[in-house]
């Protein structure tokens, strides 16, 4: 039966995917995703994009519309932080990744967005994961907290069948009976993930650790086990962000960090490479 599936390595006769963000690649090389956790206003967001531009990354990730535990925390600025994340674009060239929630949102994120993000809390969501299905937008599919491998490869399956094949996994963690971090990242997946399927796997150490001491070694840790990138939240002054802050960067840190993720890159290549 696993051998039907469409993301399926064999279905592609061992041939990785590849999907364009705009005019970056995921599984091409490696990625590098940042930015804030929440678009809290056009100053912050641009300050944050021009930096993580310099230093090296890809793609902006920045949240418009925040699921939240709590029905009384900041819950994003909405189309409002669309229109700052398309500024945001327009002034660096970064392409946007951002979280979609609702069905109702799917064209109004569209007009925004060059890739959506199906958060944790939504991986089961089939009937949102069916409507981005039907679309040509790339999307980032997050591990659910509690979702064993096989739940998260079926759900991007559900993607998949309605004919979008521009699909990313992301692990971000999962509960276990750990509580110094918020999650526990399960970085065996990254190799297990890719010897069943054909689909590119990022990794997303900020909210997997919830600990911004504990991002860097697991970025690293992340590129050793074969991740195809990396995202990472920032923000100019993490102690006054809206939300998430103890997880948060500087963008000094993410600028040291980005040239050591750099260096590990190469040097996973050099180790792996074939023997002549």
């Amino acid at each position: 039966m696993d051998d039907l599936k469409l993301s399926s390595l064999k279905k592609t006769n061992f041939k990785r995917t590849v999907v364009s963000v705009g005019e970056h690649s995921i599984g091409s090389g490696f990625t590098l995703i940042a930015g804030p956790c929440t678009v809290e206003n056009e100053t912050q967001t641009l300050t944050i994009a021009h930096a993580v531009k310099k230093a090296g990354a890809n793609i902006l990730r920045g949240g418009a519309f925040k699921p939240r535990t709590s029905p009384y925390s900041f819950q994003g600025l909405g189309s409002e932080g669309l229109e700052i994340l398309s500024q945001a674009r327009k002034e660096t060239g970064l392409p946007i990744v951002t979280e979609i929630m609702d069905t109702r949102h799917i064209a109004m994120v569209s007009e925004y967005a060059d890739m959506f993000q199906i958060g944790s809390r939504n991986m089961q969501n089939f009937t949102l994961l069916k409507e981005v299905g039907k679309t040509d937008k790339p999307v980032l599919l997050k591990r659910g907290m509690n979702a064993t491998l096989e739940e998260w490869i079926n759900c991007a399956e559900y993607i998949l069948s309605e004919g979008n094949p521009h699909v990313v996994l992301c692990e971000r963690g999962i509960r276990t009976f750990e509580t110094y971090t918020r999650n526990t990242l399960d970085l065996s997946i990254i190799p297990a993930v890719k010897e069943i399927t054909h689909l590119p796997v990022i990794v997303d150490p900020s909210h997997a650790t919830g600990r911004a001491s504990l991002v860097e070694r697991m970025c690293l840790a992340a590129v050793a086990a074969g991740s195809d990138g990396i995202m990472i939240e920032v923000h100019p002054n993490p102690k006054e962000a809206l939300c998430d802050r103890d997880q948060l960067l500087t963008l000094a840190e993410f600028d040291g960090l980005v040239q050591k993720i750099q260096k590990m890159y190469r040097a996973m290549n050099d180790i792996l490479a074939p023997s002549v």
